[in-house]
């Protein structure tokens, strides 16, 4: 639940206010978009709050905005489909997400379920990403400064893990830290030929779900 001070600022006024948000959710809804629990969730968080004050007006438009340093904050229709992709089978207990770029993801995630752990591999969004998870009292987001090629083996195994950055296969690191009934939910595939995969595990088997066309940024190795 996010804490309520600073009302005016954090749920926003005109193209930022509750409004602006429940235009997105029908728009959402629209769209195919059918978990309630997601609809609900997107339909609270404050997305300009995950944006530049310049770009905050659009922040409610179905649509990927830039964040700065060559990442974007994703189009909410891909958010509300990875969201509801996890949820599926019911509510994971721990998820880690790939990628924290804007935090908009993680804290998505973080009204969903108990324990959230996101890894970013450039310092400055990941700074930047904590501010918000305080300001919108978050308590339930663990964050590391790591290369999301490696996960976060310590705290393995994850009941899901959601990938914001497209690789041109399943990364073997990311699959070995799931549980033995985990989902990753996944872009992969070379640019412009990207697919968002579902893929839960069962025992040493896995089974693939192709969700769609998209078009993500690449994930990258190392640390900036």
């Amino acid at each position: 639940m996010m804490a309520a001070s600073s009302a005016g600022d954090v749920y926003g006024r005109g193209m930022t206010s509750q409004r602006a948000r429940d235009r997105l959710v029908a728009r959402l809804r629209q769209s195919g978009i059918s978990d309630e629990r997601v609809l609900a969730v997107i339909g609270q968080l404050p997305r300009h709050l995950f944006v530049d004050e310049a770009l905050a007006s659009r922040a409610y438009e179905d649509t990927a905005l830039p964040i700065g340093l060559g990442q974007t904050i994703s189009q909410p229709y891909i958010v509300a489909m990875m969201t509801a992709a996890i949820l599926r089978n019911g509510v994971p207990q721990r998820v880690l997400e790939v990628g924290t770029g804007s935090g908009y993801q993680a804290a998505v995630l973080a009204m969903l379920v108990p324990q959230v752990h996101t890894v970013e591999r450039i310092d400055e969004l990941l700074y930047s990403a904590r501010r918000r998870f305080r300001r919108l009292g978050l308590k339930n987001i663990r964050s590391r400064h790591a290369d999301g090629n490696v996960g976060w083996s310590e705290e393995a195994p994850f009941d899901a893990i959601l990938v914001t950055a497209g690789a041109d296969e399943l990364v073997a690191p990311l699959l070995r830290q799931l549980s033995e009934h985990g989902v990753l939910v996944a872009p992969v595939g070379p640019p412009g030929q990207q697919q968002l995969l579902r893929v839960q595990r069962d025992g040493e088997n896995w089974v693939t779900e192709k969700l769609g066309a998209v078009a993500f940024v690449p994930l990258l190795g190392g640390v900036v």
